[in-house]
């Protein structure tokens, strides 16, 4: 790859001179889970951790959210609890970190969201997420054979079952609730049907649809490819990546059903950071920001990375208990991190028509090599499709804003340009 360009403009410089902002993804467990995810690139993390079990300390714990409450220097400050399979820690932890939260709220809002597969959920965690008002990110891939195709537990067994009581569960106690999803090559072809299942026997009225794409290589002694980056020497595309035609089918399919019914009832995070890019405002998405680095990541034992997808030796920014939650995210080895998102991508992508849309998508996704030599996204070709097929209807939608009008008036158009009315 070609040397990043050295280019800071005068929104990179507001930034870094506006009063700190930003999140942190905790890892209270490290990448300890009781399922074996086919596709799951963290489970791997643990050798990298000497292979123990993971357990944030109290006393760590509470260095974090004095350190995290006190380095955001606005109004509200969103806890995102995560894995791994943060639930392994059980409710005394949560219980002991919401105290602490109040303790060091210091007039802040306090928010707290949490992703989970959904196997542990009960009754009693459902009062705590109820009590503490959690926003639940649920994984769930899909109809049964999609989601048991890579979903496991460590014995082979499925989840699926246990996942849908858990919807129950949570719909039943009043706990807000969204689903994370992962593309795989499986669900290329059926994007119009997994979106209906998440709409109507879900129940889900916030999705998120993300690409799977990693590098394996296969290792002695183990049962499972291990999931490494692109440069690894023998790396091979895993074989339940998703094509970028396939993802950029799926989108489209998901998208002709969204469109013409749920606009305002259903909301689909890359819809709504794709509207947002179209009417000049921040997309609220990583992947779809211009830089990126403002979502950490805090290890069980204090470790810190600018990225979730990019937790190596070698992106390591530091540890909270020698340095400063705050004096990490200033730093200028995050800076650049997040910089080199728009930084070293090719010329071709910044010419592209799409790319005040795309901003180049995710830097994990970066395996092909454009023109000048810079690493070009490898699911290019889907999401190109995805915005030249949702371009009319943003045109739209961004028309309708302007005039103050509700977004959800696209939907009459939509039903008319597709024959349906």
């Amino acid at each position: 790859m070609k040397r990043d360009k050295e280019i800071f403009t005068f929104r990179d410089a507001e930034k870094q001179t506006a009063p700190a902002a930003f999140m942190t993804m905790l890892k209270p467990a490290g990448s300890a889970c009781n399922l074996d995810c086919t596709y799951c690139y963290y489970l791997d993390k643990a050798a990298q951790y000497g292979g123990r079990e993971a357990v944030m300390s109290d006393e760590l714990l509470e260095l974090y959210i004095r350190q995290y409450i006190e380095a955001n220097r606005v109004p509200v400050v969103q806890f995102c609890w995560h894995g791994g399979e943060p639930l392994l820690l059980g409710l005394d932890f949560y219980r002991r970190a919401m105290a602490l939260q109040r303790k060091y709220a210091d007039g802040k809002r306090i928010e707290n969201t949490l992703q989970t597969n959904g196997t542990l959920v009960d009754e009693a965690w459902c009062e705590l997420f109820a009590e503490n008002r959690f926003l639940v990110g649920l994984s769930l891939d899909g109809p049964a054979d999609v989601h048991d195709a890579f979903r496991l537990t460590k014995g082979g067994a499925s989840t699926f079952d246990r996942v849908m009581r858990t919807v129950e569960l949570l719909r039943s106690s009043g706990v807000e609730f969204n689903t994370l999803s992962v593309v795989n090559r499986l669900c290329e072809g059926r994007g119009a049907e997994i979106y209906r299942f998440f709409r109507d026997t879900v129940g889900s009225r916030y999705m998120q649809f993300l690409p799977a794409v990693e590098h394996v290589v296969d290792m002695p002694g183990m049962h499972r490819p291990l999931i490494v980056s692109p440069e690894r020497e023998g790396a091979r595309l895993a074989e339940w990546s998703v094509t970028a035609e396939g993802y950029g089918d799926f989108l489209c399919d998901v998208f002709d059903q969204w469109v013409v019914a749920d606009v305002g009832q259903t909301f689909v995070q890359l819809f709504d950071a794709t509207l947002a890019q179209w009417c000049g405002v921040e997309p609220g998405v990583c992947s779809m920001g211009e830089t990126c680095g403002d979502a950490l990541v805090v290890e069980h034992n204090g470790d810190v990375y600018a990225c979730d997808h990019f937790v190596y030796p070698e992106h390591l920014l530091g540890n909270i208990r020698s340095t400063p939650l705050a004096e990490l995210y200033r730093s200028p080895r995050r800076r650049a991190f997040g910089l080199a998102k728009r930084n070293a991508l090719p010329a071709e992508c910044l010419a592209c028509r799409y790319y005040f849309a795309c901003r180049g998508e995710c830097p994990k996704h970066r395996f092909e090599t454009g023109a000048d030599g810079c690493r070009k996204n490898s699911l290019c070709a889907g999401l190109m499709r995805y915005f030249r097929h949702a371009e009319p209807y943003m045109d739209h939608m961004r028309d309708l804003l302007a005039r103050r009008q509700p977004p959800a008036w696209v939907i009459p158009f939509a039903r008319r340009r597709m024959g349906l009315m």
